[in-house]
C-alpha cells in the first residue's frame, strides 16, 4: 500500500493548507511540506529495490469489466520522475512561502499545488492506461487552477483557459490513442502493453494510435505547432512557473514518449514525426527566445526549446539517444527551476522583469546573480556544468542519425539549436546580471531573505556537482530510468562522463558556443533585422480560431437549446422511439409462453382510475393545480399497484414521494399563474400526440413481452442471501444498503446535488431583479379569510412529535421489515412540511433554523465512511457487517453497519428535501407582505370589541 500512499498523500494532504493557514503562513507551509516530504520518503524507501532491478507493484481492482484497475508500478523511469516531482516540489513550497504576498491566499495556493503534485505522481506510477488518463486530465484541471491563481488578472485567466483548451484537446486525443493501444495489445495494463511492441507495430491500427497518442504528448509538452500556450502560462506566480516548466506538467508529455518508447518507437512514422517535431520546436522556440524582453517569457521559450531537444532524442530511437534524453530531463529540471526562481527574485526585488530595464545586478544582489549566472551557463551548455554533458551527448546522438536522407541535416539543426541556446543564455547573463549598475530601476534591487535564494542555491549546487561527478551522483538513476525506457537495451556498463575526448560532438559544441557569443555581441543589429521581418503570432491565430469556433457553436447551440422544454422532450422521445423501432425491426421479438393471469375487479377499477387521470391530464394540463392533482392520482394508483403485488417497501416509498413532491410543487405553484400559456399551433399538438402514442405503445409492448417470457433473475440469490449475507430479512432494504449499496450511495449524492441546485436557483431569485419582482408580486387570486385555520395548525403541531416517532420506528425496523432510511426520511420531511403548510412559511422557518446543507454533507460523509470501513476488513466497498448481542431486559438484538449507511441516506434525503423547502419558504416570505407574528399562532386575533352601552 505504500505505492498508493505515495500517490494519494498529496490529494489527501490538499485539505490541510486551507485549514492550517488559520495558524499562520509558516504553519501552512510546514504542513504542506510535510505532506510532500512524507511521499518523498516513502518513494526513497523503494529506491534500493528499484536500483536492484526490481519493480514494486500494486493492483486493486476498480472496474474490472472495463479494464480499469488502480494499478501502480515503480520502475526506474517512474522513480526518476516521481523523485523530481516531489523533491523539486519541496523546494517550490519553501520558495513560495517567501515569494507570495501576504494578500495572496496561501492556503488555496498550496492546496492547488498538492492536487497538481498528486496528479503528476499518479501519471508517473500508473500501470493501467485508463488510470493514467484519469491522472492526465487531473493535471490539466489542477494546472488550470494554478495558472489562473491570480484570477483578478485578465492575462492569468486567459492563460489558464488557453492551457486548458490546448492540453484538454490533446488529452481527448490521447484517450483515443490509449484505448486503441490497449485494444491492440489485449490489455490496458502498461506492464503487459510494454511487452507487446512487435504486436502493436504490426497492427493496422498502429498509425492511428500513434498519431492520437502523440497529439496528447505534443500538446502537453508544447511541441510545435502547439508551443504557444506555454509562454502565456507565465501569468501564474513564479513558483507555479518554476514547477510547471522544470519537473512537472510540460515533462508529462516527455514522460509519455519515454513510457511508450518500447512499444511505439522503431518505425519510420515514429522517427519522422517525433524527431521532426522535436527539432522544429528546438530551433523555432530558441529563435523566439532571443528576442523576448520579459525574463519569464525568455525562459518559457527556452523551456519549449529544451523540450524539443528531448523530444528529438526520443524520436531518434537509439538507446544512446534515449540515455541522453533521460539525462537532459534531470539536468533541465535543475537549472531551469533555478532560473525561474531567480527571475522571480529579480521581479520581487526590482519590481520588473523587463530585461531592458535591468543590468548590473551582480553588484546589487550578488548571491542571486551568481546563482543565476551558473544556472544560465548550464543552460547554454558551458563546461564543467551538467548542461554541457547532456548537450554533448545530444550532439553525439544526432551525428550518427540520417534524417530526410541526409547525414548532416540533423547534426546541423542540432548545432543551430545549441547555438541559439547560447545566444539567449548570453543575452540573459550580459544584459540582466552583468554590466554597469543603472540608476533607473523601478525599485532598488537587493538580495532576498535566505528562504528565497536557498532553494536556488541547492539546485545550483546540483548543477555543478552533477557536471563534475555525473556518474557518481546520477549515473545509477539515469541507467535504471533509461533501461525502463528502452526495455533493457541500455547496458549496465554505460556511464556518464564530463570528458569524452576530442570528438565531433565537442567540435559542434565549440561552434555553437562561438556562434552564440557572436550573436550576443551583434545583438543590436540582429534585433533591428528581426523587427523588420514578419512575425506570425500563434496566439493571434489561436484567438481567431477560438472566436470562429465559438460563433459557430453558439449558432448551433441557440438552434438546439431555445429554452423550450417541450422541444427537448420531443427530441428525446423521438430518438427513443426511433431506436426502439430499429431494435424491433432488426432483432427477434415476440411474446413468451407464460400464462396470462386474469385481472381482479379491484385491479380493473384502479386501472380505469389511472387511465382516466392520465387522459384528463392531457385535456386539462393548462390548469396547473388540477394537473398536479391528476398526476398525484396516478402516483397513488401506482402505490396501490405495488401493494397489490406484495411490494410494501415500494408502496411506502412511492406514496411518501408523492406527498413530498406534491406539497413542494404546490408551494412552487403559489407564485406562478394558475394557467399555462395555450399553444396555438395545431401541428405541434399532432406531433406531440403521435410521439406520445408511439412511445406508450412501445413501452406497453416491452412490458407485455417481458412479463410473458420466462426469465432468469438474480432475485433468487438476493432472497437466499439476504439473511446470511446481509443480516436482514427485508430483501429490498438489504439490496439498497448492501448488495447494491454503491448505487444507493451514488443516488444520495445526486439527490444532495439536486437539493443544492434548487438552493442556488432560488437564492438567485432573491437577488437583483428577481427580488424586486417578488416585492411587487400580487397573488392572482384572493386569499382565504382564514389563511391558517386553527384546527389545521393545532393538528399538525400535535402530530409533529408523533410523526417523528413514526419516522424513527420506520428507520429502526427497515432492515427486517418494510421501512428504512429513505422512507423514514420522507416521513420526517412530511412532518416538517406540514408545519409550513399549516402555520405559514415565516413562522415555520424562524422556528426550524437548521443548517440542512450540513445535513446533506453529513449524510454523504457518514455513508461514505461506512463503505470505507468495509475496506478495513478487506471486504468490498459497503459490504455490511452484523452480529447479534444479548442485552439485559431486552433480549437478543442485531447490530449491523447497514444502519450507519441508512443513517447517511436518512440525513441526505431530509437535508435535500428541507433545503428545497426552506428556500421555497424564503421565496414565499418575500410575497407575504405582512409582519411576522411572535405569538404561539401565526395569526393575529382581531381586537376585541366591547358591547355598546344602551
Amino acid at each position: 500500500m505504500s505505492l498508493a500512499l505515495i500517490v494519494l498523500l498529496p490529494f489527501i494532504g490538499a485539505v490541510l493548507p486551507p485549514l492550517l493557514i488559520r495558524g499562520g503562513r509558516d504553519l501552512c507551509a510546514l504542513g504542506t511540506g510535510a505532506v510532500t516530504l512524507t511521499s518523498l520518503v516513502l518513494l526513497l524507501v523503494h529506491g534500493p529495490a528499484v536500483f536492484a532491478g526490481e519493480v514494486p507493484a500494486l493492483r486493486i481492482e476498480w472496474l474490472p469489466r472495463l479494464g480499469l484497475s488502480f494499478s501502480l508500478f515503480l520502475d526506474g523511469l517512474a522513480f526518476m520522475f516521481a523523485f523530481l516531482i516531489l523533491a523539486i516540489g519541496l523546494l517550490i513550497i519553501l520558495y513560495a512561502r517567501f515569494y507570495l504576498d501576504k494578500a495572496d491566499p496561501m492556503g488555496r495556493f498550496y492546496a492547488y499545488l498538492l492536487l497538481f503534485q498528486g496528479a503528476m505522481v499518479g501519471i508517473s506510477l500508473s500501470d493501467n492506461v485508463l488510470l493514467l488518463l484519469v491522472f492526465w486530465e487531473l493535471t490539466s484541471l489542477s494546472s488550470f487552477l494554478l495558472i489562473g491563481y491570480w484570477r483578478h488578472l485578465p492575462e492569468a485567466r486567459q492563460g489558464a483557459r488557453m492551457a486548458l483548451t490546448v492540453t484538454g484537446a490533446g488529452g481527448l486525443s490521447m484517450i483515443g490513442g490509449m484505448l486503441l493501444l490497449g485494444h491492440i495489445a489485449g490489455s490496458y495494463e502498461l506492464s503487459d502493453i510494454l511487452k507487446a511492441g512487435d504486436l502493436v507495430r504490426a497492427s493496422p491500427l498502429y498509425l492511428p494510435a500513434l498519431l492520437l497518442i502523440l497529439g496528447g504528448a505534443f500538446t502537453k509538452s508544447a511541441q510545435f505547432p502547439f508551443h504557444f500556450w506555454l509562454p502565456h502560462a507565465m501569468a501564474a506566480p513564479t513558483p507555479v512557473s518554476a514547477y510547471l516548466h522544470s519537473a512537472t506538467m510540460v515533462k508529462a508529455g516527455l514522460f509519455l514518449l519515454a513510457r511508450t518508447w518500447p512499444v511505439l518507437s522503431g518505425t519510420e512514422a515514429w522517427f519522422l514525426l517525433v524527431t521532426g517535431a522535436g527539432v522544429a520546436t528546438m530551433v523555432i522556440a530558441a529563435w523566439i527566445a532571443i528576442y523576448k524582453d520579459d525574463l519569464k517569457a525568455l525562459l518559457a521559450f527556452s523551456t519549449v526549446s529544451h523540450l524539443g531537444l528531448v523530444t528529438m532524442l526520443f524520436g531518434i530511437g537509439t538507446p544512446a539517444a534515449a540515455v541522453a534524453g533521460v539525462f537532459h530531463i534531470i539536468n533541465h529540471a535543475t537549472f531551469k527551476c533555478a532560473l525561474f526562481m531567480s527571475a522571480g527574485i529579480v521581479d520581487h526585488e526590482a519590481h520588473t522583469r523587463d530585461a531592458r530595464r535591468l543590468g548590473g545586478l551582480i553588484h546589487l544582489m550578488p548571491i542571486t546573480a551568481t546563482l543565476a549566472l551558473v544556472a544560465t551557463a548550464s543552460m547554454a551548455g558551458i563546461p564543467p556544468l551538467n548542461g554541457f554533458i547532456s548537450k554533448e551527448m545530444m550532439l553525439e546522438a544526432t551525428g550518427h542519425t540520417v534524417f530526410a536522407g541526409s547525414v548532416w541535416l540533423l547534426p546541423a539543426l542540432a548545432t543551430l539549436g545549441a547555438l541559439l541556446s547560447v545566444a539567449y543564455s548570453g543575452r540573459l547573463a550580459f544584459q540582466v546580471f552583468l554590466g554597469k549598475v543603472r540608476d533607473d530601476y523601478p525599485h532598488k534591487p537587493h538580495d532576498p531573505p535566505v528562504g528565497m535564494w536557498l532553494p536556488v542555491g541547492l539546485l545550483v549546487v546540483l548543477v555543478v556537482l552533477i557536471g563534475l561527478f555525473p556518474e557518481t551522483l546520477v549515473g545509477g538513476l539515469v541507467r535504471v530510468a533509461s533501461q525502463a525506457v528502452t526495455a533493457g537495451a541500455v547496458p549496465d556498463g554505460a556511464y556518464l562522463a564530463l570528458w569524452h575526448g576530442l570528438t565531433p560532438a565537442l567540435a559542434m559544441s565549440a561552434v555553437a558556443v562561438a556562434g552564440g557569443l557572436l550573436m550576443v555581441a551583434g545583438y543590436a543589429t540582429l534585433r533591428r533585422l528581426h523587427e523588420g521581418l514578419p512575425h506570425p503570432e500563434a496566439k493571434r491565430m489561436f484567438d481567431r480560431l477560438v472566436a470562429v469556433l465559438v460563433a459557430r457553436c453558439r449558432t448551433v447551440t441557440f438552434w438546439l437549446h431555445d429554452g423550450s422544454l417541450q422541444r427537448y422532450l420531443a427530441w428525446a422521445v423521438a430518438a427513443i422511439v426511433v431506436l426502439g423501432v430499429a431494435g424491433y425491426v432488426g432483432g427477434t421479438h415476440g411474446t413468451g409462453q407464460r400464462p396470462v393471469v386474469p385481472a381482479g375487479g379491484i385491479g380493473v377499477v384502479f386501472w380505469i382510475l389511472a387511465m382516466a387521470a392520465a387522459l384528463s391530464l392531457v385535456l386539462f394540463h393548462r390548469q396547473r393545480v388540477l394537473a398536479l392533482v391528476l398526476t398525484s392520482v396516478v402516483g397513488v394508483v401506482v402505490s396501490v399497484a405495488f401493494l397489490y403485488f406484495s411490494a410494501p417497501d415500494l408502496a411506502l416509498t412511492q406514496i411518501s414521494v408523492e406527498v413530498v413532491t406534491t406539497v413542494l410543487l404546490l408551494l412552487a405553484l403559489k407564485i406562478l399563474p394558475n394557467h399555462s400559456v395555450p399553444e396555438p399551433q395545431p401541428a405541434r399538438h399532432w406531433r406531440d400526440g403521435t410521439l406520445a402514442v408511439a412511445a406508450g405503445l412501445g413501452v406497453a409492448a416491452i412490458v407485455w413481452a417481458v412479463t410473458t417470457r420466462d426469465l432468469s433473475s438474480i432475485s433468487g440469490y438476493h432472497l437466499e442471501q439476504s439473511k446470511p449475507g446481509g443480516g436482514g430479512t427485508n430483501v429490498v432494504n438489504v439490496i439498497l444498503v448492501d448488495f447494491r449499496g454503491y448505487d444507493t450511495f451514488g443516488e444520495i449524492i445526486v439527490l444532495g446535488i439536486a437539493g443544492l441546485a434548487i438552493f442556488a436557483l432560488l437564492d438567485a431569485l432573491l437577488r437583483g431583479p428577481g427580488r424586486r419582482r417578488l416585492d411587487r408580486w400580487v397573488p392572482p387570486q384572493p386569499r382565504a379569510a382564514d389563511r391558517h385555520p386553527v384546527m389545521l395548525v393545532v393538528a399538525t403541531r400535535v402530530l409533529l412529535p408523533l410523526t417523528l416517532l413514526v419516522g424513527v420506528f420506520i428507520f429502526l425496523r427497515g432492515h427486517n421489515l418494510p421501512g428504512g432510511g429513505f422512507i423514514a426520511a420522507l416521513v420526517v420531511a412530511i412532518a416538517l412540511l406540514s408545519q409550513y403548510m399549516a402555520s405559514g412559511f415565516a413562522w415555520a422557518q424562524e422556528r426550524l433554523s437548521i443548517d440542512y446543507h450540513a445535513w446533506i454533507g453529513a449524510g454523504v460523509l457518514v455513508a461514505g465512511l461506512t463503505g470505507i470501513g468495509a475496506w478495513l476488513a478487506d471486504l468490498p466497498f459497503l459490504t455490511s457487517g452484523f452480529d447479534y448481542f444479548h442485552l439485559p431486559l431486552v433480549g437478543e438484538v442485531e447490530l449491523a453497519t447497514a444502519m450507519a449507511f441508512d443513517l447517511g441516506v436518512f440525513l441526505t434525503v431530509v437535508g435535500a428535501v428541507m433545503v428545497a423547502l426552506a428556500n421555497l419558504s424564503r421565496t414565499m416570505r418575500r410575497t407575504e407582505h405582512e409582519p411576522l407574528p411572535r405569538g404561539p399562532m401565526d395569526y393575529e386575533a382581531p381586537p376585541r370589541r366591547e358591547p355598546a352601552e344602551t
